[in-house]
């Protein structure tokens, strides 16, 4: 009996390696996770702040770096050939250099772009961009990143 069971555990562990990359699923769960879990610790520390930012500057900058970062690396199905050459971890870090860096530009520029330009109100919440921004698009350009490279290398069952 334990033989049957590490057989199962074996094809539970490759049938869920072999899980193609679909785009719309890694946006969903980009702006899900940061949603609910950064919503949660707003909510049960009574932050409100950053119950609201979760589902906006956090998720929302999630969701869209996951969805830029996720359709470059697909192209349309045809994948760049160094960047299946380039070891997980060099690449990995090298978008997430670059989402990040780019994301945290955005956030230092926007805080005081957006009083002077748009009718929306200075705050301490405008504040929260800088940090927000960077740190979203990071978690979520790794994510992504990491199961592409996931099924990307994975071979497809015959």
């Amino acid at each position: 009996m334990p033989a049957t069971k590490d057989g199962s555990r074996r094809n539970r562990a490759a049938s869920r390696q072999a899980r193609p990359f679909t785009l719309w699923r890694e946006v969903l769960t980009a702006y899900a996770a940061p949603a609910l879990t950064a919503g949660t610790a707003g909510v049960l520390t009574g932050q409100r702040d950053l119950a609201v930012a979760a589902c906006t500057s956090i998720a929302g900058t999630s969701a869209v770096v996951a969805f830029l970062v996720g359709a470059w690396l697909r192209r349309g199905g045809r994948p760049r050939p160094w960047v299946g050459a380039l070891p997980r971890v060099v690449l990995t870090v090298a978008l997430v250099i670059a989402a990040a860096g780019s994301a945290a530009l955005l956030g230092w520029f926007a805080v005081p772009w957006l009083p002077a330009h748009t009718p929306v109100p200075a705050g301490p919440w405008l504040e929260r961009l800088r940090i927000d921004l960077p740190l979203s698009a990071a978690l979520a350009t790794t994510i992504v990143t990491l199961r592409w490279r996931a099924a990307a290398t994975t071979p497809s069952p015959a």
